[in-house]
């Protein structure tokens, strides 16, 4: 480890980031497929899961009345082009956000390749950037944090890790540190303000971030996001479209932040380190 630095080390907190052999155009392009095909599921899951449904039955269909999809009314993308954005049945609109999350994760799939090459690195970092997806959607939309997602973030961020105890205990610890450190934050605004000011949902998903970034990127995380969490809500107040009690849904500003700490993270706490003189 760096320096003594011990957890707050670059390399036991994206460790896990192991760069290998650079992908051919070919590999790029296979996962930017299988990315929006991801992405048609992915659809599923924010429709889905904050409405309590089942992922596996009843088959694809019109939410607007009940239509069961034909195999062309549900290639991704391809569909949304041919039905011009409407149902075959009903003609009811088609939210926008099925090209837009299939597009996304494609682009995410692909990215991650081109950045990490074809090695098992390329393949958490695929999965933590259209988890995040998941979740902004989900948040934004009905401002909650299905458990089943953190849950899931927690559990891949410590098997990316490996059997490395390094890893392992960062991991740990970047998921302790993040529920213990959003958890005091809605504690003391509860106390202070009587009133909510995160939900349980955030709480878990901090710890499904910290397992991933560890100590150093929950950090980069948490401050993004607040920054980002009050530019926007500043923004609203001079619109006039807000106030200083405006709730936001925090999740969807901690998913960004997550993501720019995984791919910017370590050459910005590296540079920290050593304005700091803690890393020569």
């Amino acid at each position: 480890m760096s320096g003594g630095l011990g957890w707050w080390s670059p390399e036991a907190a994206w460790g896990w980031l192991a760069p290998a052999a650079a992908a051919p155009w070919p590999v790029v392009a296979f996962a930017a497929a299988t990315g929006v095909c991801f992405g048609s599921f992915l659809n599923v899951v924010i429709h889905r899961l904050p409405r309590g449904q089942s992922l596996a039955w009843p088959g694809s269909h019109c939410p607007a009345c009940g239509h069961a999809l034909a195999v062309w009314e549900n290639l991704p993308l391809v569909s949304f082009a041919l039905l011009r954005g409407r149902c075959h049945a009903c003609r009811s609109p088609i939210a926008w956000r099925y090209p837009l999350v299939e597009a996304l994760c494609g682009g995410l799939c692909a990215g991650a390749v081109l950045w990490l090459g074809m090695g098992a690195a390329a393949l958490w970092a695929a999965a933590f950037a259209v988890v995040l997806v998941a979740i902004a959607w989900i948040d934004a939309e009905h401002r909650i944090i299905p458990d089943e997602l953190s849950a899931g973030l927690v559990a891949l961020g410590l098997w990316a890790r490996g059997p490395s105890l390094v890893g392992l205990t960062a991991g740990l610890a970047g998921a302790l540190a993040g529920f213990l450190t959003l958890w005091a934050v809605a504690w003391v605004y509860r106390r202070v303000r009587g009133e909510e000011g995160l939900g349980g949902g955030d709480v878990k998903f901090a710890a499904g971030l910290g397992a991933f970034l560890g100590l150093p990127g929950l950090l980069l995380t948490i401050v993004g996001s607040a920054a980002a969490g009050s530019a926007v809500g500043l923004w609203l107040v001079a619109r006039g479209r807000g106030s200083g009690r405006t709730a936001l849904p925090y999740g969807a500003f901690l998913a960004p932040a997550a993501l720019a700490a995984m791919v910017a993270g370590p050459a910005l706490w590296r540079g920290y380190l050593s304005l700091t003189g803690l890393l020569p």
